[in-house]
């Protein structure tokens, strides 16, 4: 751990403005802001997607912090990003101009100036769901919470309480779950034990618990989004599309209901709590759109990933022993049979940063 939570008195003042000073060298920002408005942060809760290497030290197959994931991430390193560079949490810091990565709150390297812009809480193969999480071992979304606790004392600790409450309430806050759950926990487990619409009503109300605990901790502005096209992942086109593997319309149904159960559950809680802004962002038809017209962003291989076969590898399957892994990402959507590239990433990223921005202000 890096500081205990002891109030700020214990900081030297000269201490504090330096990281406050060190905090203040961001990036450029690529997205123009509502003028007087800023983003101090940028503070990620949700599963693979966003884990920057949250899982790397816990006992889970459910990490990748091996070749040849992290392959063309700086300097080829495997961070435990679950692809071949960076991921969307990385691109929204950037869009942002908070910084050009953001880091995960358990890396043993994690500076105290760190915090002040943001960190990712993420778990990869955790879910709302907490039989999700358990399943695949990862830190549920309880355990994100808490850390977020703990994250929420070490700021006090350096920049005093004013300051937190500055950061919490201006920074933007992305919650990045549900995938797992309906690929994994429910049409493999709890399937037979009641139907979608039953348990997409159970996620969102998981979702709006944690949404309001947020808010009781000084939140004030919360990015929530939507499940993507599961049905055309690559590893549900391979176990469950046919044999012409095509893109599965069952997977695909439960995502857009869940979504549009996501959407109005948003919608109410923006009702009940005027002072914040709980946006939810559509990133279903984004991946979709690279899907069905593959060509309009240069992509040419869109149902399989790079890594492996491209069929059913993910995580301990795509490895450095594998030698049918591609050799040119920028063609394919998908590095793994699950996880986008980080080409494939950064469009999406930078055309709902575009999109949804002016909703927090």
């Amino acid at each position: 751990m890096l500081l205990s939570s002891s109030s700020s008195s214990t900081i030297p003042l000269v201490v504090s403005i330096f990281i406050i000073i060190l905090c203040m060298r961001s990036t450029e920002a690529l997205v123009k802001l509502p003028e007087n408005e800023s983003v101090p942060a940028v503070i990620v809760f949700g599963d693979s997607i966003v884990d920057p290497g949250n899982n790397n030290n816990l006992a889970t197959v459910s990490k990748c912090n091996y070749p040849p994931y992290g392959r063309d991430f700086q300097g080829g390193k495997p961070t435990g990003r679950f692809s071949n560079g960076k991921i969307p949490s990385d691109f929204i810091a950037e869009e942002l101009g908070i910084k050009k990565l953001l880091p995960a709150y358990l890396d043993p390297t994690l500076q105290p100036a760190d915090l002040l812009t943001g960190v990712s809480f993420a778990s990869g193969a955790s879910g709302y769901d907490p039989l999700t999480s358990k399943i695949g071992s990862a830190y549920s979304l309880s355990d994100q919470m808490e850390m977020f606790k703990e994250y929420i004392g070490k700021l006090q600790g350096l920049v005093g309480e004013e300051r937190t409450s500055t950061i919490l309430s201006k920074s933007i806050i992305f919650v990045v779950h549900g995938s797992n759950d309906i690929t994994f926990t429910y049409f493999i487990v709890r399937q037979g034990h009641g139907d979608f619409a039953s348990y997409a009503d159970y996620l969102v109300n998981l979702a709006s618990s944690f949404l309001k605990e947020l808010f009781a901790l000084g939140v004030r502005r919360v990015a929530v989004l939507s499940a993507p096209p599961l049905g055309c992942l690559p590893s549900q086109r391979t176990l469950a599309g046919g044999v012409q593997r095509e893109c599965v319309d069952n997977y695909n149904d439960a995502s857009k209901l869940f979504n549009s159960k996501l959407s109005s559950g948003l919608n109410s809680l923006n009702t009940n709590f005027p002072l914040a802004k709980f946006v939810y962002v559509d990133i279903y038809k984004s991946l979709l759109d690279i899907i069905q017209n593959p060509q309009k962003s240069g992509f040419e291989v869109v149902n399989k990933g790079c890594c492996g076969t491209g069929l059913i590898e993910v995580s301990i399957l795509c490895n450095r022993y594998n030698p049918f892994t591609c050799d040119d990402t920028k063609k394919y959507v998908f590095w793994d049979s699950f996880h986008p590239t980080e080409r494939a990433y950064r469009i999406i990223i930078s055309e709902i940063i575009q999109k949804y921005v002016d909703g927090f202000f």
